[in-house]
């Protein structure tokens, strides 16, 4: 296996959480991540040895995000989670699960952007540098989504009754 292979395995496990939380379904998050890792692996020629890959995979499953999202919207026919979402929920039995269910609720309602900064941010811990490369924009769009995300989700929380939001740096 070349260097590339093995240092891609090694992203594989971030790439899959992260976008198992930008999809909140499991088969969607796995098929973003195939084909992102397809495009990745077609493309390898193209990646500059010495940069950094983590970033390169992460741009990749975003510009393929995109691009889906794009595609659905040109087929409206599909129905929405939220339409059917009440029959699928089961309610929480823990407090554990209960402050999920609500934290999960409040990144919900964000903006995409914003909810695509703060998981990049407090779930995959990249750097700022490394999320205004993944997205495409500069860093201070980046501070600026993250501090409205952070603020909009302890607002939320705060309204419902809910767990107070942790900083993560």
């Amino acid at each position: 296996m070349s260097k590339f292979g093995v240092e891609l395995e090694v992203h594989i496990a971030s790439l899959r959480r992260y976008a198992r939380a930008l999809l909140r379904n499991r088969t969607d998050a796995e098929d973003l991540v195939q084909e992102a890792l397809t495009r990745a692996v077609a493309r390898a020629d193209t990646f500059k040895a010495g940069t950094n890959l983590r970033a390169w995979l992460f741009t990749i499953l975003h510009n393929v995000h995109v691009n889906q999202v794009r595609a659905r919207a040109a087929r409206p026919d599909e129905v929405p989670v939220e339409a059917v979402e009440s029959r699928l929920v089961t309610p929480a039995r823990q407090e554990e699960r209960v402050e999920v269910r609500d934290m999960m609720r409040a990144l919900d309602q964000l903006p995409d952007e914003q909810r695509q900064v703060l998981l990049l941010v407090a779930l995959e811990g990249l750097k700022y540098e490394e999320v205004a490369a993944t997205l495409g924009v500069p860093i201070g769009t980046v501070m600026s989504r993250l501090s409205r995300a952070r603020d909009a989700v302890r607002a939320k929380l705060a309204n419902d009754g809910s767990v107070a939001l942790r900083r993560v740096k």
